[in-house]
C-alpha cells in the first residue's frame, strides 16, 4: 500500500523525529514499521482505522489526548 496522507517533517536528528501528518478522508500512511518509540497528539477528534498482521481495529482519537507506542509497531 502506498500512503496518501501528507507528512510534514518538523525535526529529524539522531535522537528525535517529529512529523505532522495531514489526512483527508480515506487517506493512509501506507504499511510501515516504527523504528523509534513514538507519541501521537491528535489535532482533531476522529476515528482511526488500523490494519496490522492480526486484522483491522479502530481507535477513537480525541483532540489533544496524546498516546504512546513503543518501537517495532508495524501497521
Amino acid at each position: 500500500m502506498t500512503g496518501t496522507a501528507t507528512a510534514l517533517r518538523h525535526i529529524e536528528n539522531e535522537r528525535t523525529i517529529i512529523t505532522e501528518w495531514r489526512f483527508k478522508p480515506g487517506d493512509n500512511t501506507g504499511w510501515h514499521r516504527h523504528a523509534h518509540d513514538y507519541a501521537v497528539v491528535p489535532l482533531v477528534d476522529g476515528r482511526l482505522k488500523l490494519i496490522d498482521k492480526t486484522g483491522e481495529s479502530f481507535a477513537e482519537l480525541r483532540r489533544g489526548v496524546t498516546y504512546y507506542r513503543a518501537a517495532g509497531v508495524e501497521h
